[in-house]
């Protein structure tokens, strides 16, 4: 049934493709994003109602190996998905609260308490604990200066990047390359 579904999903979605690349600078870029977007926006509905469906297909074959608690989850609001959407694809830009607020369409305040109750963090807190998830990732995978890791995840100031880093890992990029043994 998996590969059946799998080859099925192919079928229904020509040219799709998955940019061979653990680098986030080659694989967030604009264009493939655009990319993906024409292809949806050129997708019928019911190519999109199957693809959802062979998805959710899919999904739940991971999620039948895990027991869930009746009631335990929520079902979290579409406006905080896109929020944690958004904040994924650009965390190089200078992200405000205030601009993902009015992207949902709500008061600043009243989306930051959303936010905290469906992710368990403050937006500002959830957008630098990616950035810092982010620059580990690109320290360990990457050679790039660690000027330029702040740079391409969002921090303007090495300075504060350094602090960020160290308040998130306790340790210092330096050191935590060291303990990773890319430098």
């Amino acid at each position: 049934m998996t590969i059946q579904n799998i080859k099925q999903l192919l079928s229904i979605n020509p040219n799709r493709k998955i940019y061979r690349s653990d680098n986030p600078i080659v694989y967030e870029q604009n264009i493939y994003y655009r990319e993906y977007q024409e292809l949806n926006n050129r997708q019928s509905d019911a190519v999109f109602m199957q693809t959802q469906g062979i998805l959710l297909q899919l999904l739940s074959q991971f999620l039948a190996l895990v027991d869930f608690k009746k009631g335990s989850s929520s079902k979290i609001p579409s406006v905080i998905l896109d929020a944690i959407r958004f904040i994924q694809i650009n965390l190089s830009a200078d992200i405000k609260v205030t601009y993902l607020a009015k992207r949902a369409n709500l008061q600043a305040d009243y989306f930051s308490r959303i936010f905290l109750k469906h992710s368990g963090e403050r937006p500002l807190q959830y957008i630098q604990a990616r950035r810092i998830e982010r620059a580990q990732y690109l320290i360990v995978t990457t050679d790039l200066p660690f000027s330029k890791i702040a740079e391409v995840t969002g921090f303007q100031d090495i300075h504060y990047f350094f602090k960020v880093f160290k308040k998130q890992t306790q340790m210092t990029p330096r050191e935590y390359a060291l303990k990773n043994h890319f430098v």
